[in-house]
C-alpha cells in the first residue's frame, strides 16, 4: 500500500526541483524512481526489511535513504523543506492535470497567482493569455484540468482501492475471529471509480475484530468505531467501513452493501409485489414478520423470484430483465484469456527484455505474447524508427524460435498521426504479425476529425486493433471527443479488434462504451499495456470492465486458442484491403509514412 504512496512523494519532489531550477539528472531520477514504485508488485516495506531497495530500478542509496526515512518517520525532510521553499500556491496549482512545474511557476512568477481558486478565477475572466506561451485554449485547458482534478478528489481509481482492499483482505484474514469477509459496495461491482470501501466480516467477537482493525499500520485514523461497525482513513485518504453481520444475515447485508442504489429499489419493489420486505438483515414476510431467507445472496435472489445476478451488473442497466427472461449473459472470467497483445519491452519504454516478457507470460500460462513496442512518433516513451523497428523484429522471432509453449509475435503500437496516416511505411507494417494503432498527441482535435483519424486507422490494411481508442487518463485527461459509434461500426464492418486496455491509469475503453462496442458488433482485446512483469496481473482490471459491459469470452480476441487468432489477424487484414468506409465523412484512402 506505501508503494504508490511513496511514488508519489518522489513525483512532487521532481516538480520541486524542475520549479527550483535544480540538476535535470537529479530531477530525471525521481520521475524514474517514482514510476518504478508505482509499478512494483512487492511491498516496498519488505523490500526495506530485507534490505533490497537498491535492487528496485532508479533506487540507489539516496533515495534508498529516504523511502526507509518515510517508513520510520511518516516523512521525507528533504521534500518538506523543499515545500516551504515554494509559494503553497504554486505547488497546488502542480496537481492540475497537464500543469507542468515550468508554466506553475510562470504564473506566479509573472501573473502574481497565489493559490488554485485565484488560477480558475482568472483563467475564466481570460486575464492569462498574453503571457508567454499562454493563449485561450491555454486557460481553457487549465479549467478542464482543474475540474478533472476535482473530480479525481472525490473518488479514488478502482485501479488503486483493488490492492488497498486486497491488502485489508489479506491483513483480517489472518485475524482468528474473523469467519467470512466480502469487500462489497462499488469495488465489488468493480466500478472504475471508488467513493469508499465497505467491508463485511462474520465473527463471534466481533470487538476484538474492531480493535485489530483500527490498529492496522495503515489505517491513518479512525473516524469512529462501535462494537459491530467501525469505519477509519486510510493513509491513501479513502474512507473504509467495517461492518460485522450476523451470518443469518451475511447474504442479505452482501446484496444490500453491494447496491447499487438503482439495483436495490428494484429487487425492493418485485419483493414488495411479493409481499416480502428486503433489508440488510433478510428477507421477511410482510404478513408474519418471519425471516424466509438471508445467509446466502443466492438465497436472497431466489426468494423473489430472480437468478443470482453478477455484481458487476447490478447497475439497474437492464441486469432484472435479462434476469427475468434468462438471459444473463456468460461473462468473461480472467482464466479465460490466453495471451497479451499489447506488451512492450525495454527496446521502447518498458522495463524488460523480451525474454524476460515471454518467460512471465509463460508463468501465467499465456498460449501467446505480442511485443508490442513504440512506433517512431512516440520520441518520449523511446519510439522505434523503421529500421530499428525490423531489427527488433528479429531479435522478437529469435526468441520466439527458443520456446516451443508459447507463441512470441512480433507487433508495434503504432501512433495514428494526426491526419488519420500511420507512423510506420506499409512495407514495414507488413512484416509484422499483428498492428496496434494508437493516438499519443493532438487529443483535443475536433470531434469529427478525431473520428476520421481513428476511423482511417482501422481502415488500413495492415491494422488489428484500435489501441486505447478514447485517449483517456483517470484522473488527468478526459476521453477525447469522438463519435465512437462510427468508429465501433468501422471496425465491426472490417473484422477489427478495439481495446479495453486494462492499465490502471487508462481502463479505456471503459464499461458504458465497450458494451456499446459490442452492441455495434465490434471484437474486444483485453491487454494490459504491460511495461513490467507485475502488470500482466492488470489483465484482472480489464477483465471486470468487459464483465461490467456484458461481454462474454467469443467477443474477447484473447481467449482464442492460438490458431484462431492467427486466422482472425490474416482475415482482418485481408477484409481491410477490399473495403474502403467512409462513414459519411469522406476519409481519405488509408496510408502510411
Amino acid at each position: 500500500m506505501r508503494n504508490a504512496e511513496i511514488g508519489q512523494l518522489f513525483g512532487a519532489m521532481a516538480d520541486l526541483l524542475e520549479i527550483k531550477g535544480e540538476n535535470p539528472f537529479r530531477i530525471r531520477a525521481y520521475r524514474r524512481a517514482a514510476q518504478s514504485l508505482e509499478t512494483l508488485s512487492e511491498d516496498i516495506e519488505i523490500a526495506a526489511r530485507e534490505k533490497r531497495l537498491k535492487a528496485i530500478p532508479g533506487i540507489g542509496g539516496d533515495l534508498a535513504a529516504k523511502i526507509v526515512e518515510y517508513l520510520a518517520t511518516g516523512r521525507i525532510a528533504e521534500l518538506e523543506t523543499a515545500r516551504e521553499a515554494i509559494p503553497r500556491g504554486v505547488v497546488e496549482m502542480l496537481e492540475v492535470p497537464g500543469l507542468g512545474p515550468r508554466t506553475a511557476k510562470l504564473l506566479f512568477d509573472q501573473a502574481g497567482v497565489r493559490s488554485l481558486a485565484e488560477l480558475e478565477e482568472r483563467a475564466r475572466a481570460g486575464q492569462l493569455r498574453g503571457l508567454p506561451g499562454i493563449q485561450a485554449k491555454t486557460e481553457a485547458n487549465i479549467l478542464k484540468g482543474i475540474e478533472i482534478l476535482r473530480r479525481g478528489q472525490e473518488r479514488m481509481p478502482l485501479g488503486r482501492a483493488l490492492p488497498l482492499a486486497q491488502s485489508l483482505v489479506q491483513a483480517l484474514e489472518r485475524l482468528p475471529d474473523v469467519d467470512q469477509l466480502v469487500v462489497a459496495g462499488s469495488i465489488r461491482r468493480r466500478r472504475e471509480t471508488v467513493g469508499d470501501m465497505d467491508i463485511l466480516i462474520t465473527s463471534s467477537r466481533p470487538a476484538a475484530v474492531m480493535e485489530a482493525f483500527a490498529a492496522l499500520p495503515d489505517v491513518a485514523s479512525v473516524i469512529g468505531r462501535g462494537p459491530t461497525k467501525a469505519s477509519v482513513r486510510l493513509r491513501e485518504g479513502l474512507q473504509v467501513d467495517l461492518r460485522v453481520v450476523e451470518p443469518e444475515s451475511f447474504g442479505a447485508a452482501l446484496v444490500y452493501f453491494t447496491g447499487s442504489k438503482q439495483h436495490n429499489i428494484r429487487i425492493r419493489e418485485m419483493a414488495q409485489r411479493k409481499r416480502l420486505k428486503i433489508s440488510e438483515y433478510g428477507v421477511f414476510d410482510e404478513t408474519t414478520g418471519q425471516r424466509v431467507a438471508g445467509r446466502t445472496e443466492e438465497d436472497v435472489y431466489r426468494t423473489i423470484g430472480l437468478p443470482w445476478i453478477p455484481p458487476e451488473l447490478r447497475e439497474d442497466a437492464g441486469e432484472i430483465e435479462a434476469a427475468l427472461a434468462n438471459r444473463l449473459p456468460p461473462l468473461v472470467e480472467v482464466r479465460d484469456i490466453r495471451g497479451d497483445l499489447h506488451d512492450h519491452t525495454d527496446a521502447s519504454d518498458g522495463r524488460l527484455t523480451i525474454e524476460a516478457l515471454v518467460e512471465s507470460a509463460r508463468a501465467r500460462g499465456y498460449q501467446y505474447v505480442v511485443v508490442s513496442d513504440h512506433s517512431r512518433s512516440s520520441t518520449i516513451a523511446r519510439g522505434l524508427s523503421a529500421d530499428d523497428l525490423l531489427a527488433h523484429v528479429e531479435r522478437v522471432r529469435a526468441v520466439g524460435r527458443r520456446f516451443a509453449d508459447i507463441a512470441v509475435l512480433a507487433g508495434s503500437e503504432c501512433d495514428v498521426l494526426p491526419d488519420g496516416t500511420l507512423d510506420y511505411p506499409d512495407e514495414v507494417l507488413s512484416r509484422l504479425d499483428i498492428v496496434l494503432a494508437a493516438v499519443h498527441s493532438h487529443f483535443t482535435q475536433p470531434r469529427e476529425e478525431m473520428t476520421r483519424r481513428l476511423c482511417a486507422a482501422l481502415a488500413h490494411p495492415s491494422v488489428n486493433i484500435l489501441a486505447h481508442p478514447t485517449g483517456r487518463r483517470l484522473g488527468q485527461r478526459d476521453a477525447s471527443a469522438v463519435d465512437l459509434d462510427l468508429v465501433f461500426q468501422t471496425a465491426a464492418r472490417l473484422g477489427k479488434a478495439v481495446e479495453i486496455n486494462a492499465s490502471p491509469g487508462r481502463l479505456d475503453l471503459g464499461d458504458v462504451p465497450a458494451r456499446r462496442a459490442v452492441e455495434l458488433g465490434a471484437l474486444v482485446a483485453i491487454s494490459t499495456d504491460t511495461h513490467a512483469a507485475e502488470d500482466l496481473a492488470n489483465v484482472e482490471l480489464g477483465v471486470a470492465i468487459a464483465r461490467r459491459a456484458w461481454i462474454g469470452p467469443e467477443r474477447v480476441i484473447n481467449t482464442w486458442p492460438l490458431d484462431r487468432l492467427r486466422a482472425w489477424i490474416a482475415t482482418s487484414r485481408s477484409d481491410a484491403s477490399g473495403h474502403r468506409v467512409d462513414g459519411g465523412l469522406s476519409m481519405p484512402k488509408p496510408r502510411s509514412r
